[in-house]
């Protein structure tokens, strides 16, 4: 047993009354985080430039300040960057998480200032395992240790100053140094950036540690966790480490890996936490593994306010407080934080699963989804669809991406899909049935546009040999965690550069 163990488990527990209390008063506790934001960055430049000083409520703020993304705010960023202070909040920023978000050749800075690490990112860690530890009351987590799966450090060479590297890789660098102890790899192996070679490094290094759980994307968690199977020559990870008991998986869904991972580590011991985080902020994680949806992190730092869809494009957009949200309903997120990031859309959709308490799901990227023919297919349609697919073939599915078909004058649309396949399935056609199927029962306009082939035909389904996005990837520069294959497209941009790359 580490002998910080107990005093670690200890504080841990603390952290309950204080998440009860914003889990008890949601609606208070997000007023409370939005004074403290406006009082904060009224003398910024940004402050300065949308009258922060005069903002006396809620929707002075929402009528002052325009919904914001990453181009609206770069000018601010660049700034910052550049050296100058007190542009979008007061404290010193040094660091930036660079992000794509897409496999865009386009790279995000995302200022984080010692409040977000603090009292976002670091704060959102201990909640984590204080969430996971008042399930399971026994657990001796806190006695191993934590394999991350970061991303990679560079320094910012536009001034002596100014850093960035992946989220997770600054996160490492300005780690108090008792949570250091309690994680593997080592750092210079952590932020390595050439992910190959990294893999290799991290499973060498760990496989004689006592993991007790594992943070990171599912994607390179199972490159990894096949490496450790060649080099111990076991087929369980628990054969590894005997006292790992939690994956904590987030940045894509986890429904269509999860068969996938039940099968490399198999015991009831295993529990699985999704998280919900970005390199603009940690939003949620779940507080019930029981239970669908994760919840909200309301005194982190960070104000929420939701676009509903149909919204997004219009000049005067109207977004939702928490008081006003529904079941089941699509929203953007939009999310101003310690960090000076002011009503910006971080990108995703979201929808909640529960109202007491407040819990969300990741549903999509407002970016990724396929509409080309009133269909309205998003990620978490998809997911659900690939995942009965291979529940019905005894399926593993490792990625997958899908685009529309255009009419033309000959035939009808249709959704093409590149799926990579771990374990193939027991027969194509039927998993291509069951995912059509599927997509007609949970979407309504999909079976309506589906109804006797008259806007769309049945899925067109490619099997692409395994580690073709991988190659694709890597073709473009973009392996690593930031950067994810693209599941969903409206048009077909994507799909026919990786099908002209793997010659299909």
């Amino acid at each position: 047993m580490s002998f910080i163990s107990p005093a670690l488990k200890s504080l841990i527990k603390l952290r309950k009354s204080v998440m009860d209390n914003f889990l008890l008063n949601p609606i208070d506790t997000q007023k409370q985080v939005f004074n403290k934001l406006i009082s904060s960055a009224q003398f910024t430049e940004y402050g300065k430039d949308h009258n922060f000083e005069k903002i006396n409520s809620i929707q002075d703020f929402q009528q002052q300040v325009p919904i914001n993304d990453y181009e609206s705010l770069k000018k601010y960023i660049e700034s910052t960057i550049e050296g100058q202070q007190n542009i979008l909040w007061p404290s010193e920023i040094n660091w930036f998480a660079k992000s794509s978000g897409t496999t865009s050749d386009k790279s995000k800075f995302i200022p984080v200032s010692p409040e977000s690490l603090k009292e976002n990112h670091f704060k959102s860690g201990k909640d984590i395992l204080s969430l996971y530890i008042q399930q399971f009351p026994d657990s001796n987590i806190t006695d191993g240790k934590c394999l991350v799966i970061g991303g990679s450090h560079q320094i910012n060479q536009m001034t002596e100053d100014s850093f960035y590297g992946d989220l997770s890789a600054v996160m490492i660098q300005n780690m108090p140094s008792t949570w250091q102890l309690l994680r593997t790899p080592e750092m210079a192996t952590a932020l390595m950036s050439e992910w190959e070679e990294k893999i290799e490094r991290i499973a060498q290094e760990t496989i004689h540690e006592n993991v007790t759980f594992i943070a990171g994307v599912p994607t390179w968690t199972v490159v990894l966790i096949k490496r450790i199977f060649e080099i111990t020559g076991k087929d369980n990870l628990l054969d590894v480490w005997p006292n790992l008991e939690l994956y904590i998986h987030g940045g894509v869904s986890f429904t269509p890996y999860r068969a996938q991972f039940q099968s490399m580590i198999r015991g009831e011991q295993m529990h699985y936490l999704e998280t919900y985080n970005a390199s603009e902020g940690f939003f949620a994680a779940q507080d019930d593994l029981k239970e669908e949806g994760m919840a909200l992190f309301l005194n982190h730092g960070i104000f929420y306010e939701f676009l509903p869809i149909e919204q997004i494009g219009e000049a005067h957009p109207s977004t939702c407080l928490l008081h006003e949200v529904a079941l089941g309903k699509n929203y953007a997120l939009i999310i101003s934080t310690n960090g000076g990031l002011w009503r910006y859309n971080v990108g995703d959709t979201i929808q909640f699963t529960s109202l007491d308490p407040f819990r969300i799901k990741v549903s999509g990227r407002v970016k990724f989804f396929i509409n080309a023919f009133g269909e309205e297919v998003i990620v978490d349609n998809a997911d659900q669809a690939i995942a009965s697919a291979c529940e019905k073939t005894g399926a593993l599915v490792s990625d997958y991406t899908a685009a529309p078909i255009f009419m033309d004058t000959n035939t009808n649309g249709a959704h093409e899909w590149l799926i990579e396949f771990d374990k193939a399935p027991s027969d194509l056609n039927v998993f291509i049935e069951t995912l059509d199927q599927t997509l007609q029962k949970i979407n309504s306009d999909y079976e309506a546009k589906r109804y006797k082939n008259i806007a769309l035909r049945m899925p067109v389904v490619h099997a692409i040999p395994k580690g073709s996005f991988h190659e694709w990837l890597k073709s473009k520069g973009k392996l690593g965690g930031q950067h994810k294959i693209p599941r969903l497209s409206n048009d077909r941009n994507w799909i026919e550069e990786m099908k002209q790359f793997m010659k299909l």
